[in-house]
């Protein structure tokens, strides 16, 4: 068509290559530096957090039992094999939660650890 203006081409932006140094966090971790205080003090907050929930959760789990005991008294005057069951109840339905509560912990703070190192490493 006469008199129209020229149809600007098309121009692709994209990310800058793979040649682009990424964030050397080790060393801001060596140099102590304000960023790597930061990056170090994430981690301690996140596993703090980590023990407290999980220790909170299980305290919460374990006063519940005399919280029960008092509410339910049927409860407190069962016996299982001339043993009472409040006792069964504390000796033997506490290790499956101090095992449990264990293991999320445990997993928990390895999970927190490895997207540390995955961060100082550059992964």
């Amino acid at each position: 068509m006469p008199g129209s203006a020229p149809v600007p081409q098309r121009v692709r932006v994209t990310a800058p290559g793979t040649g682009a140094a990424p964030f050397p966090v080790s060393r801001e971790l060596d140099e102590q530096s304000e960023v790597g205080e930061l990056i170090i003090g994430s981690l301690i907050r996140s596993q703090l957090r980590l023990a407290l929930v999980v220790g909170g959760g299980f305290l919460l789990i374990l006063l519940s039992v005399p919280v029960l005991l008092a509410f339910l008294p049927v409860i407190a005057e069962l016996s299982i094999l001339g043993v009472p069951a409040p006792w069964i109840l504390l000796g033997v339905g506490v290790y499956p939660l101090v095992i449990g509560c264990g293991l999320l912990y445990v997993l928990s703070a390895q999970r927190n650890e490895t997207r540390y190192r995955d961060l100082v490493d550059g992964r």
